[in-house]
């Protein structure tokens, strides 16, 4: 995830971008360049080792690469707006790039979903505006965490969801969860791999439940490395009533990291949106 810049606030943004896969040709015209792209990426992360990219490990962003060396001829670099650990998957990753394209921006989205592995796809593309970064032009993110609370195992599930067998009470999470929300230092339940500060601010901690499915979804200015498993891991302690809300609650504030006894399973985590301020992509 996305932990070494922290952003100025959690207001409310508008829409992250306009679906362009149709759009008309290139803005730029025939043979002036290169052109920058946003692009908003969904993956399966089970088969990945996380976002960025490693000299010997398959990764998200190594994929997309090879992808746009493949389409365009020439080596480009992929930038995203947060670095997702192995096996944590994404329906809304936001990514940006600089390719010498000529033809309508329709043709590249449709060659790079055409020459991408199954796990991973582009949703929607359009072109970056000046001084455009996903990662620090960002007012939010948010992340959504998928349990299965059930006695039997599902297979179909497996690979977006902890299967937590033991029964969990919701409205003790629901009660702990609130008491994230705001601007807190969260050194307890994660750190920044910069070793800085670790301050942070969470607009939203919700909770919901859809047959034996709980979903935890968590929006902030940024996250911390582990933030949300480490936080859904002691959240399932007061689910199971070993903890209580006020007890989650002093743990928070106690700004150690061995105060956690429990972190969820990559696996039911999602980077399910990034957002950015009013106008930046409209």
């Amino acid at each position: 995830m996305d932990a070494s810049r922290q952003s100025a606030g959690c207001s409310r943004p508008g829409e992250v971008a306009r679906a362009l896969p149709a759009s008309s040709g290139d803005p730029l015209g025939p043979g002036r360049g290169v052109v920058r792209y946003w692009a908003r990426v969904e993956y399966d992360g089970t088969d990945f080792y996380g976002f960025q990219v490693q000299a010997r490990e398959r990764t998200v962003q190594g994929e997309l690469e090879r992808a746009l060396e493949r389409v365009t001829g020439q080596a480009t670099r992929v930038t995203g707006a947060g670095r997702t650990d192995r096996g944590v998957h994404a329906s809304g990753q936001m990514v940006s790039f600089e390719v010498p394209w000529r033809r309508e921006q329709a043709e590249l989205y449709r060659a790079l979903n055409a020459v991408l592995a199954d796990d991973v796809a582009i949703r929607d593309m359009g072109r970056a505006p000046e001084g455009f970064h996903p990662r620090f032009s960002a007012s939010s993110r948010t992340y959504q965490y998928t349990l299965l609370n059930q006695k039997g195992r599902s297979p179909l599930a497996q690979r977006t969801a902890w299967w937590v067998e033991r029964k969990l009470e919701l409205g003790p999470m629901v009660q702990a969860s609130r008491s994230v929300v705001g601007t807190h230092d969260f050194a307890t339940f994660g750190r920044s791999p910069t070793g800085e500060n670790t301050v942070r601010t969470v607009c939203r901690a919700e909770w919901q439940q859809q047959g034996p499915f709980l979903t935890f979804e968590i929006e902030a200015n940024a996250f911390l490395y582990r933030m949300v498993r480490s936080l859904v891991g002691m959240l399932v302690l007061v689910g199971w009533k070993e903890i209580s809300p006020d007890r989650f609650d002093e743990i928070r504030k106690a700004l150690d990291r061995s105060r956690v006894k429990l972190v969820a399973p990559a696996q039911g985590l999602c980077l399910v949106q990034v957002d950015y301020p009013e106008g930046v992509l409209s």
